[in-house]
């Protein structure tokens, strides 16, 4: 039996939330089988939104966290990316399943021997700073990271490199993660503020802003109640369980904001079509060989590994939770190898979800029926964006992140964390922003809320978490300052 998708307007419409099946869990945590072995190229979560700073409108943030379930307390090495992987945001902005414009971001890493004098003898510390961190001179292990602009194929495509306006060069520094109170007093924010920079994007007139560091977890979700069969009240209050298992982690967040002109393309800033994709992918490179007999770090050496080959991707994620409530596990890790342009090969995990069906079976008695299938509803939204919100004109059927860049910004204080469900049309589906609460946007739709003859199409089905706003930023790069790894003062 065909699903018909309600018609009466963008906050019904809309929120198609993409995913077929929905449940939510952390958007992309551990995911699939490979990716729970490299977890710095591990992406957990993807954000696209026009700004919201003030006086920002006219500017697009992009935001691609990486590095998931980070404890603040972490030490000695903390949550470094890796230098030899690729790092990638790549945009879609004609509807073809194809990058236009990919940011790729690289790191490498920089060391600086500090040593004591103990005994007579000089012998080098075992930790990455030795004193006040905000001070480079007492810091021996950080990184730093450059950005390079590719039109067209991200391999293939002409390649220039981004540069630094603060200080002229091609490289940006990466703050230290929050170590503790003791190594940065309580001026962490501050820090890392110093960390935001001015870009200089070949092919764009205006200067964006580009930061790479630590943040507080923005995603909201008890993942072990979720993976536990959906051990929750599905039909409970939002907030029964207060932020969820995630609230005292971190993340790695690589953000950046580019002029909206950038991204549309010219010819669609004179009356065009301005919608845009975008989704984030990491790659390694094909081959890695053990070092029996380690170089020591300093700089040149390559530690107890050693990297070659082409790039193989090893993470995608555009929409949330695609590929954790989505896919079957048989081919989750081919998801995370394969690009929009081929997503047809996954056709039936949306059109005969299962986890609504696993819904129904863990909660028929409590009014949860699974809508009938083929889910034509879903098939829409995950493919090519909602007609009439964010469906670029002749799109392509694929499955990405998508943003209607002409939709107005809503304010911070009149954010509506449901998004188009709550009648806030900037937000999810149309784009993500930290405060949208894809888990619950995501259930409603997986149990028929954008169809006319579901039985529970109007049930507000929730995880029982919810954000708090206060925790995030109002500003560039808007995710929190990451809790501490020690609370105790100098």
């Amino acid at each position: 039996m065909s699903i018909t998708l309600k018609t009466t307007g963008l906050a019904t419409l809309g929120f198609v939330t993409l995913l077929s099946s929905g449940l939510a869990q952390a958007s992309s945590h551990r995911e699939a089988p490979f990716i729970t072995k490299t977890p710095k190229v591990d992406a957990t979560d993807f954000y696209m939104f026009r700004s919201y700073e003030s006086g920002r409108s006219g500017f697009v943030t992009l935001v691609a966290n990486y590095l998931p379930l980070q404890d603040a307390y972490g030490g000695p090495n903390y949550f470094d990316l890796d230098p030899d992987a690729l790092y990638e945001i790549h945009i879609d902005n004609n509807g073809d399943a194809k990058e236009d414009i990919t940011y790729q971001f690289r790191f490498e890493d920089e060391f600086n021997d500090l040593q004591l004098n103990v005994g007579g003898k000089m012998v080098s510390v075992p930790l990455k700073n030795i004193g006040d961190a905000t001070d480079s001179g007492n810091v021996q292990a950080s990184q730093r990271y450059t950005v390079t602009v590719v039109t067209g194929d991200r391999r293939q495509g002409a390649a220039q490199m981004a540069t630094n306006i603060d200080n002229g060069t091609e490289y940006f520094d990466k703050p230290l993660d929050n170590i503790g109170e003791k190594s940065f007093g309580t001026g962490y924010a501050s820090y890392a503020d110093q960390h935001i920079f001015a870009i200089n994007l070949p092919g764009c007139s205006t200067p964006g802003r580009v930061f790479v560091g630590q943040r507080k977890e923005a995603f909201a979700v008890n993942l072990g109640e979720i993976f536990d069969l959906v051990n929750t009240n599905p039909l409970g209050a939002r907030d029964a369980e207060g932020a969820g298992d995630l609230a005292d982690k971190n993340v790695t967040s690589l953000a950046l904001e580019v002029p909206t002109s950038c991204l549309t393309g010219s010819a669609k800033t004179s009356g065009g079509d301005p919608v845009i994709g975008a989704w984030t992918t990491a790659s390694v490179r094909q081959a890695t060989v053990m070092n029996p007999a380690p170089t020591a770090l300093d700089g040149t050496g390559k530690g107890a590994s050693v990297t070659g080959g082409a790039y193989v991707q090893v993470s995608r994620l555009g929409m949330p939770l695609v590929n954790e409530v989505v896919i079957g596990l048989k081919d989750k890790d081919r998801f995370n190898a394969s690009e929009p342009m081929d997503d047809g090969q996954f056709l039936t995990y949306v059109t005969n979800p299962t986890l609504p069906a696993l819904l129904e079976v863990l909660f028929g008695g409590a009014g949860a029926q699974a809508p009938a299938t083929p889910r034509n509803d879903l098939v829409a939204a995950f493919l090519t964006g909602v007609d009439g919100l964010n469906q670029p004109v002749g799109v392509t059927a694929s499955e990405m992140l998508r943003l209607n860049t002409a939709i107005a910004v809503t304010a911070p204080a009149s954010q509506n964390d449901l998004g188009v469900l709550g009648g806030d049309n900037a937000g999810f589906p149309n784009g993500r922003r930290p405060v949208d609460d894809v888990v619950d946007s995501e259930l409603r739709v997986a149990m028929g809320a954008l169809t006319t003859d579901a039985p529970n199409k109007d049930a507000p089905f929730t995880d029982g978490v919810q954000l708090d706003p206060s925790t995030l930023l109002t500003r560039f790069p808007y995710l929190g300052t990451p809790m501490s790894g020690s609370p105790n003062g100098l």
